[in-house]
């Protein structure tokens, strides 16, 4: 079926973000009250999403791309609600599995396994649930003899193939995966350029890059974005090219 007639999964509308940055430093709370009375608000407000649209239908593969600070990584943690927006709104239409930042939902001083069921729990996994996914998920990672080491002990390689394999391997509708193919071994890239194959047209995926080669690879359509507003919406070919416009 085409990803035209399928049900959207994820509807954007007039999304909205901003930071507050501060400018100085108060000096104690004596000046901080003096510059309070005094009207100044020893920050600046930083807007970096503003006024975002757009949906994505069930099973599409798209790119989210942009130059650094254009508002790509805050639109993604605002589809993951790690951030709120202050306007709009962000529909989301079955179960959203995130790969945004490696050590998001890690502990430390916790073993490998309990790692596991530690993510699982954060996306809203039961034990029994993770039970029947651990084996794959450790499969998939290559990381079996390692399971019951403090995460710690792991190499950031370690991490990130255990990141991904849970991840993939959660039974989400929608994946969103943040320059996953940038990190990582090349045995660990050879498994991604295998998995995001076989899921091509069969699951929801947003995928943010900064490789062309990878959005005109794997993605049915791309998004690009800039100075917090989609520039372009259409296919990843004419995507891609105007992305690499931005730096001529």
């Amino acid at each position: 079926m085409s990803t035209e007639k399928m049900p959207i999964a994820i509807s954007v509308k007039n999304l909205h973000k901003s930071f507050k940055l501060p400018t100085e430093r108060a000096g104690g709370l004596k000046n901080a009250i003096f510059n309070r009375l005094k009207g100044i608000k020893g920050y600046k407000t930083q807007k970096v999403l503003n006024g975002i649209n757009f949906d994505i239908r069930k099973n599409e593969f798209v790119g989210i791309v942009g130059r650094n600070g254009s508002g790509k990584s805050t639109l993604l943690k605002t589809l993951a609600k790690i951030y709120f927006p202050e306007k709009g709104a962000v529909e989301i239409n079955g179960t959203l599995i995130p790969f945004i930042e490696l050590g998001v939902g890690f502990n430390m001083d916790l073993t490998g396994r309990e790692n596991v069921y530690l993510n699982g729990a954060l996306l809203g996994f039961s034990n029994k649930e993770m039970d029947t996914m651990y084996d794959e998920i450790v499969d998939f990672a290559e990381l079996r003899p390692f399971m019951d080491q403090k995460l710690k002990n792991f190499s950031s390689g370690m991490q990130v193939r255990l990141a991904f394999s849970i991840a993939i391997r959660a039974k989400g509708d929608i994946l969103l995966l943040d320059e996953v193919l940038a990190v990582g071994d090349a045995e660990f890239q050879r498994k991604c350029n295998e998995y995001f194959e076989a899921i091509k047209g069969k699951q929801t995926v947003i995928l943010v890059t900064h490789d062309m080669g990878n959005v005109r690879k794997y993605c049915s359509r791309a998004i690009l974005i800039d100075d917090g507003k989609v520039k372009l919406d259409s296919t990843p070919d004419k995507v891609a090219d105007a992305y690499e416009k931005l730096w001529s």
